[in-house]
C-alpha cells in the first residue's frame, strides 16, 4: 500500500517540477524572439493565440440547469474563500455549514440539489479539467483553491456523462483559472481583520513569447474564532486556529498554430485546531498535470495528472480532554488522465468521443489511546485501491431553433486490495481482514433539449443518470466525532442517480435574465451514516434518497446596478426499507429544504465595486433520525473596493454583519457555531 514517506513526497515533488520544467522549456524554445523568421511568418499569418483553457463549451450545455460566475463576482466575496463564492449558487452544499477555517477537512465534501447527508463529494469538482477530490476521502481541498486566481466558475446540476463523469452524481463544478490577460503582470492583496488574522495572496503572469506563465501563492493564518458556545466551554476549549498556504505554477505555450501545451503544479498545506487544545488536523498535497489542447478541424483535449495527498488528525476526548485517537497519516495517491476527440461532422453537429481513467490508492494509519492512562491500546491500518475506466460519446445537434443533446458513458469500476489490520501497543499483529475484489460495468446516460421560442424565451428539458464509486474512506476507515463512532463498510455498493428536469430561460431585455427549473432526482444505494445505537453509526447503502424541488435564478446588469439571485426549495426524503425502515420518509442529515442567496452590487465608476449579499439556509438535522436540529440562519455580508490610484485599491469586507449564530454541529445539545461578525480591511493591486 501507499505510504507518504519523505521519499514518496520527494518523488511527487519531482514529478510536479518535471511537468513544469517541460512547459517552461517549451515556452523558451517555441516562443523565443530569436526565431525571427518564425516570428515574421507568425506575423504574416496572424498572431498565435493561446487561451490556457480547454475546448469551448458545447452547444448542448444550455439544455441543462447551469450557472456561470464571472471573475468580478469570484473576487468580491466577503470571506475571500472558495466555498463562499460557490454558495452564491443555491443548492451548493458542504456536509457541514462550517467553512474551511473551522471544519475538519475530511468533512469538506460538496454536493448540489439537496443530495447531501454524506461528507464525500457527490458533485464532480474540476480545476482546469483536473479532478480535485482527495483520492482517499473524496473531500475538496478548498483552501488550495484561491478565488484570486480563478477566471470563471460553471456549475451544471444533474448527472454527467462526459469526461470523468463517473463522479458527477449531483452535478459538475468547473473552475477555470484566469489567464495572463485577466490577471495582468502582477496582482496582489493583503488584508487583516479585527482578530489580527491575515490573508495574503499574489500572482505574477508574464507573457512568454506567444504563451504565458502564472506563478501564484496564498497564505492565510489566524487565531480563529470560538466555535464552542460560551456556556459550553471547558478549560481545554480553544479557538479554531488555522493556517494554510498554497503555491502554484502554471504555464501555457503554443506547440503550433492550433495546439497548445498547458502544465500545472500545485503544492498546499492546511493546519487547523478544532474545539479543544491538541485537536489538530493537517492536510497537504502536491499535484501536477500536463494538458494538450488542439483547436483545429479535429479538436482534442488530452490530460494526464498525478496527485500525492496526506491527512492527519488527533481526536480529543470531550470529557477528559486527552487524546484518544491519533490518525497520524493517511497518504493517498491519485493518477489518471483523459482523451477527448471532437471530429468534424458538420456545422449542425458537435460530436465528442473519449475515454478517461482514474486510480486512487491510500492507507489509513492510526493509534488508539486510552483516555485514562494515556497508553496506546491499539494500532490500526486500512486501505485499498479503486479504479475507474470510462468511455463516453455525446452529440449535440442544432436543427434551427432547437438544440438536442445526448450522451452515453460506460464505466469499468474496480475495488481491490482492501484490508483492515490491527496490532497491539508493541506492534504485534492481532488481526487482519482482507476484503474481496469487486468489479462491475455500469452504463449511464444523459439527454436534453432546448427550444428557443424567441430571443426572449427558451424552454428546456433533460433526463440523466450518474454514478459514484464509494471512496476508500467510506469502505475502510472508521472515525470518531466524540462520543459518536462511525464504522466503515467494505461491502458498500456504488451510488446511482436517475433524474429529470424541465425549465425555462427568460431574457426580457438585454442584461436581464430569469431562470426556472423543476427537478426530480433519485440516488439509489445512497451511502449515509446510519444510526445503529445511541453512539454508534455505520456507513450503509440506503435504498434511495429522493429529492424534488424548484430552482430559481435571476441576473440583472443595468447601468451601475448588478443583481444576482439564486433560490432552491426542495423536498428531500430517504426511501428506507429493511434495516433502514425507520428512516423512511425522513430528511437526509445535514440537508436544508430551503436555501437562497441574493447579491446587490453597485459599480458607480471604473474600478469601484460595492456589494451586499444576503443568504438564508433553512433548518436541517444533525443526524439521520431527525433528533437534533441545526436551526435556520440568515447572514448579511458586505464588500467594497475603492480605487486609490494606479492599480491600487482599498478593500473592505464584512462577514456576518448582524452576528447571526450559525449552528454547525448539534449532538444532543453539544454545539459548534460558525463564523461570527468579521471585519476585514486591506489593499489590492491589479484586481
Amino acid at each position: 500500500m501507499d505510504d507518504f514517506t519523505p521519499k514518496r513526497r520527494a518523488r511527487a515533488a519531482q514529478m510536479a517540477a518535471s511537468a513544469l520544467a517541460l512547459a517552461l522549456l517549451a515556452s523558451t524554445s517555441l516562443s523565443s524572439p530569436a526565431h525571427a523568421e518564425d516570428a515574421d511568418d507568425a506575423a504574416f499569418a496572424g498572431e498565435i493565440l493561446v487561451t490556457g483553457r480547454g475546448l469551448s463549451e458545447t452547444p448542448g450545455r444550455p439544455a441543462y440547469s447551469t450557472r456561470t460566475l464571472e471573475r468580478r463576482d469570484i473576487v468580491s466575496s466577503a470571506s475571500g474563500r472558495a466555498e463562499d463564492v460557490l454558495s452564491s449558487v443555491a443548492g451548493f452544499q458542504q456536509f457541514r455549514r462550517a467553512d474551511s477555517r473551522s471544519s475538519n477537512p475530511s468533512a469538506q465534501g460538496v454536493t448540489l440539489r439537496a443530495l447531501g447527508g454524506n461528507a464525500t463529494s457527490r458533485a464532480l469538482v474540476l480545476l482546469d479539467g483536473l479532478p480535485m477530490a482527495d483520492p482517499f476521502f473524496g473531500y475538496i481541498p478548498l483552501t488550495a483553491l484561491s478565488p484570486d486566481t480563478l477566471g470563471a466558475v460553471r456549475v451544471t446540476r444533474g448527472g454527467g456523462s462526459g469526461p470523468f463523469g463517473g463522479g458527477a452524481l449531483s452535478g459538475t463544478i468547473e473552475l477555470e483559472s484566469a489567464g495572463a490577460e485577466q490577471l495582468g503582470l502582477l496582482t496582489a492583496s493583503a488584508l487583516g481583520n479585527q482578530r489580527g488574522e491575515s490573508e495574503l495572496s499574489a500572482a505574477i503572469a508574464p507573457q512568454l513569447g506567444s504563451g504565458f506563465a502564472v506563478v501564484s501563492g496564498r497564505w492565510d493564518r489566524g487565531k480563529g474564532f470560538w466555535t464552542t458556545p460560551r456556556d459550553q466551554r471547558a478549560e481545554a476549549s480553544v479557538r479554531a486556529r488555522y493556517e494554510s498556504w498554497s503555491l502554484g505554477l502554471r504555464t501555457v505555450v503554443p506547440i503550433r498554430e492550433d495546439v497548445e501545451l498547458q502544465a500545472r503544479g500545485l503544492i498546499f498545506r492546511d493546519d487547523r485546531t478544532l474545539r479543544f487544545a491538541g485537536a489538530d488536523s493537517a492536510s497537504e498535497g502536491q499535484d501536477a498535470s500536463l494538458r494538450l489542447v488542439g483547436r483545429g478541424a479535429w479538436q482534442f483535449d488530452a490530460l494526464a495528472y498525478v496527485q500525492a495527498r496526506n491527512f492527519a488528525n488527533t481526536v480529543i476526548s470531550s470529557s477528559r480532554f486527552t487524546p484518544v485517537l491519533d490518525q497520524y497519516k493517511t497518504p493517498a495517491t491519485g493518477i489518471g488522465g483523459k482523451f477527448e476527440l471532437r471530429p468534424p461532422v458538420g456545422d449542425a453537429h458537435t460530436l465528442r468521443l473519449g475515454t478517461d481513467w482514474r486510480r486512487s490508492s491510500g492507507t489509513m494509519n492510526e493509534i488508539a489511546i486510552s483516555a485514562f492512562s494515556g497508553n496506546v491500546t491499539e494500532r490500526r491500518q486500512a486501505g485499498g485501491v479503486n479504479s475507474d475506466l470510462g468511455f463516453f460519446a455525446e452529440d449535440d445537434w442544432r436543427p434551427g431553433a432547437l438544440t438536442l443533446t445526448g450522451g452515453v458513458r460506460a464505466d469499468r469500476t474496480v475495488i481491490a486490495g482492501g484490508y483492515y489490520a490491527t496490532r497491539d501497543a508493541q506492534g504485534t499483529p492481532t488481526g487482519r481482514t482482507d476484503y474481496a475484489r469487486q468489479a462491475d460495468w455500469t452504463v449511464t446516460w444523459r439527454s436534453g433539449a432546448r427550444l428557443a421560442l424567441s430571443e426572449a424565451l427558451a424552454l428546456r428539458a433533460a433526463a440523466y443518470s450518474g454514478l459514484r464509486l464509494p471512496t476508500l474512506n467510506e469502505l475502510y476507515r472508521p472515525f470518531v466525532v466524540f462520543p459518536v463512532v462511525t464504522e466503515a463498510n467494505a461491502q458498500l455498493r456504488s451510488e446511482r442517480l436517475e433524474g429529470y428536469e424541465a425549465g425555462l430561460d427568460l431574457t426580457p431585455m438585454s442584461g436581464m435574465t430569469f431562470t426556472l427549473t423543476a427537478f426530480d432526482n433519485r440516488v439509489k444505494h445512497a451511502i449515509a451514516n446510519v444510526t445503529l445505537a445511541p453512539n454508534v453509526r455505520q456507513r450503509q447503502n440506503l435504498p434511495a434518497i429522493a429529492a424534488q424541488g424548484i430552482e430559481l435564478g435571476a441576473h440583472l446588469a443595468r447601468g451601475i446596478v448588478r443583481f444576482d439571485g439564486s433560490l432552491l426549495w426542495n423536498e428531500s426524503k430517504v426511501d428506507g426499507q429493511g434495516a433502514s425502515a425507520d428512516l423512511d420518509g425522513l430528511r437526509p442529515s445535514q440537508t436544508p429544504n430551503f436555501v437562497t442567496s441574493a447579491t446587490l452590487g453597485l459599480e458607480p465608476k471604473e474600478g469601484w465595486r460595492i456589494a451586499a449579499t444576503l443568504r438564508h439556509v433553512g433548518a436541517q438535522y444533525e443526524d439521520d433520525r431527525e433528533s437534533d436540529v441545526l436551526r435556520a440562519a440568515t447572514t448579511l455580508d458586505l464588500f467594497a473596493q475603492v480605487p486609490l490610484g494606479g492599480k491600487a485599491s482599498l478593500v473592505l469586507r464584512a462577514e456576518n454583519v448582524t452576528d447571526e449564530t450559525i449552528v454547525t454541529r448539534n449532538q444532543a445539545g453539544s454545539m459548534d457555531t460558525g463564523v461570527p461578525r468579521t471585519l476585514w480591511a486591506g489593499l489590492r493591486w491589479g484586481m
